[in-house]
């Protein structure tokens, strides 16, 4: 019946800190950041189109992400 009471008790003590704090406000994507999604996006879905798996993919992705950052 102790351990019972304990735990409850912590449990109680370790929630309450946390009930009355305002979540952080959700942060916007920066230019750069949509950019890169953008990318990869755009990368992903040509990687589908041609049915790539496994490593033929990964090298497709990092020289599509390449091509685009240079052009």
């Amino acid at each position: 019946m102790r351990r019972l009471v304990l735990s409850l008790a912590l449990l109680v003590t370790g929630t309450l800190p946390t009930l009355g704090a305002e979540p952080k406000p959700k942060r916007e994507p920066t230019p750069a950041q949509q950019a890169q999604h953008e990318k990869m996006r755009q990368c992903n879905a040509t990687a589908k189109a041609r049915g790539l798996h496994a490593d033929p993919r990964k090298a497709f992705m990092k020289e599509c992400l390449a091509k685009q950052t240079a052009g």
